[in-house]
């Protein structure tokens, strides 16, 4: 992965359009999302367009006579980047770059650009460049002439100006050799969680900049990278949840809190896919905890959005526990109550405060115990390899050895309690 130093802000225009029944209200909140986006990724917005029309002009997105004006608005106010709100066609980004003579950037591009900047570990930096070139190759005539004005900044971060020299064919051959990379990640996250066998596992989902990693650092003292910026962190985190205040049974219960990576409106699709063995990790959870920041003037629409997006995942199908984040800061009394009332089960915290979070871990913990049984049971001394295997799968509370015999009482969820059964079946044949 190729960065560009960049020494100043670029001086950014970002352009929103309201059709296919989009409101006004909702395209101008759109905005206002971009330009946090933009921000993050190191661009200075000197203003913002919202133009409305019936149909997308598929030559110029937003009509050739829009177009030129905004091409005169590049040369008035020195401009650097045209942001787009929505994906552009390469058609498109083309035919505005040539008439604009500035750079095009649309909204899969720019956070595109952002997860190249944020990604650290090989896994996350090799997701983002599958992605990126995915983005890059329908548009790489186009980036034939766009980087040859070795041009940096927003958009060129990643593979950029290493393409020069890139085809199509070896395009496509990088994006293989990636995506056997990621392959092989994948499997060595299977392993990693095969080795997490009946422990319960909580994933912390939620909109970008939500508080999802402060939360697990005051729950698990995981010391993760927390910035108020959109994506501050990519990479998925998984730590033991700590009960220090909690109930004496707590000890007999390990619970796992795996961090992911933020949700987005219009997060692009092929992105979704491409970070598919990092989300892997809130599939295989027991259950979600959907941050919520309850301070924020559209979080009920940032709750739609996060369901929508765990819909495409496949994982609305889990539990889910809403914790309203930020509670310290609320204005408005009373709805405290008609959220606990709308969107049970639900805990209200605030993760920088540290406030009320022995009760989100006690609700955390109830959980966990729903999902876990007991058993007891004697076992043959001869048999060393099971009475390890149990190990793996469940919380041993209790070994006593005999004569010939080692007694075990453990705490098992459901699922590993079947194997365990099994696994006594098998041994007594």
């Amino acid at each position: 992965m190729y960065e560009t130093s960049r020494p100043t802000r670029e001086r950014a225009l970002l352009i929103g359009t309201i059709s296919n029944g989009l409101s006004r209200y909702d395209c101008e909140d759109s905005l206002r999302e971009l330009a946090q986006l933009a921000d993050t990724a190191g661009a200075e917005v000197v203003d913002t367009i919202a133009h409305a029309r019936p149909r997308i002009d598929p030559a110029y997105f937003i009509g050739k006579g829009k177009a030129e004006f905004v091409a005169n608005l590049v040369h008035e106010q020195n401009l650097d980047v045209l942001i787009f709100d929505d994906d552009l066609s390469p058609a498109q980004a083309k035919n505005l770059e040539k008439l604009c003579d500035t750079k095009i950037i649309d909204r899969s591009g720019l956070i595109l650009d952002i997860f190249a900047h944020r990604a650290k570990s090989r896994e996350a930096r090799t997701q983002v460049e599958l992605a990126q070139l995915q983005y890059l190759l329908p548009r790489l005539t186009r980036q034939w002439t766009h980087f040859s004005r070795q041009v940096g900044g927003i958009g060129t971060r990643g593979p950029g100006e290493t393409q020069l020299e890139m085809d199509r064919r070896l395009v496509r051959q990088r994006i293989s050799h990636l995506q056997k990379d990621l392959h092989k990640i994948e499997q060595q996250r299977a392993v990693r969680r095969q080795r997490r066998e009946g422990v319960f596992k909580t994933a912390l989902v939620g909109y970008t900049n939500v508080g999802k990693s402060t939360l697990l650092n005051a729950l698990t003292d995981a010391e993760v990278f927390v910035e108020n910026r959109l994506f501050a962190t990519l990479d998925s985190t998984v730590r033991h949840l700590n009960f220090p205040n909690g109930p004496a049974e707590a000890n007999h219960t390990t619970v796992l809190l795996i961090d992911t990576v933020g949700f987005i409106r219009k997060l692009p699709h092929h992105l979704v896919a491409s970070f598919k063995s990092t989300l892997e990790e809130a599939r295989e959870a027991d259950l979600l905890l959907h941050v919520i920041d309850v301070t924020h003037p559209l979080f009920e629409e940032q709750m739609t959005v996060v369901r929508q997006v765990l819909e495409e995942l496949q994982l609305n199908n889990l539990p889910v526990l809403h914790v309203f984040n930020k509670v310290d800061a609320l204005q408005e009394s009373g709805l405290i109550s008609r959220l606990q009332e709308a969107h049970s089960p639900a805990v209200f915290v605030s993760a920088e405060r540290g406030m009320f979070l022995d009760e989100l871990r006690a609700k955390i913990l109830e959980f966990a115990r729903a999902e876990e049984e007991e058993l007891d049971f004697d076992l043959p001394i001869s048999n060393p390899a099971l009475v390890a295997r149990l190990h793996s799968l469940a919380h041993v509370m209790e070994k006593h050895y005999e004569d010939h015999t080692v007694h075990i009482r453990l705490r098992a969820s459901h699922s590993a309690a079947e194997k365990i059964r099994h696994l006594l079946a098998e041994s007594r044949n």
